[in-house]
């Protein structure tokens, strides 16, 4: 793999095919010092639902993966560019901290967990658990997201451009959660809030940044409640 970064014509993408190389082969070579330098564009092929592809990429690389891919695609990411040409399995962009990941087709539970920050887009829709303990990160969805998406997100924005499952952000902290179509429920200290002004502007540009087409007026706002989290003086006997 490094005999394939050091020939590579600089105009093209390095080309790395899964059906020949290994997984671990694959993130060895973007993990190279000078990876930015020698290949900042790479184009993987055949991923055929592999786990762990591209995964904590830290150099300002362009990632195109021509396929489906398995679990935690693109996790802990920072600072690449990476685009899933396909469908991704549970925990894509998990614990991403800067960067962009893209997922070109649908998302499987617990997209963008934990993320701390960088924008996750998933073009179709995402499962279970879209967002859940998001601290940063910006998730943006063009379809569907499942139940109990945005579960104890502390910071961030999660855009829904289709519909909500149950419990939308269930014990939810203060990350932003905007939604075009119905919400099946919400969590506990879940509530529905007012789109002012900077809210409208910050979908706006969210919406701009992961290239959809949705109309901002159609959103609506929810956030946290602040009950869960304070402490009341009246309920001290029950602590």
């Amino acid at each position: 793999m490094a005999a394939l970064i050091e020939t590579r014509v600089a105009t093209e993408p390095a080309l790395v095919d899964l059906s020949v190389s290994s997984v671990r082969e694959l993130n060895q070579a973007l993990h190279a010092p000078d990876v930015a330098d020698k290949a900042p564009a790479w184009r993987v092929t055949h991923p055929d639902g592999r786990h762990n592809v591209a995964v904590g990429l830290t150099a300002e690389i362009d990632v195109r993966i021509e396929g489906h891919v398995g679990y935690y695609c693109a996790g802990m990411n920072q600072a690449a560019t990476v685009t899933v040409e396909g469908n991704a399995g549970v925990g894509v962009a998990e614990n991403m901290m800067s960067g962009t990941v893209r997922v070109r087709g649908n998302a499987s539970a617990s997209a963008g967990a934990t993320a701390h920050g960088g924008l996750l887009v998933v073009e179709g829709s995402a499962a279970a658990r879209c967002g859940i303990s998001m601290k940063g990160v910006d998730v943006v969805v063009g379809g569907d997201v499942g139940h109990m998406s945005a579960f104890m997100g502390q910071a961030g924005r999660l855009v829904v451009c289709g519909d909500a499952g149950d419990a939308l952000g269930d014990s939810l902290y203060e990350a932003r959660i905007y939604v075009a179509g119905s919400v099946r429920s919400l969590g506990a200290d879940c509530v529905e809030k007012e789109v002012r002004a900077q809210h409208l502007a910050e979908l706006i540009g969210l919406l701009a940044a992961a290239g959809l087409d949705a109309d901002p007026r159609d959103f609506r706002r929810y956030g946290s409640a602040r009950r869960l989290y304070n402490f009341h003086v009246d309920n001290a006997s029950a602590y």
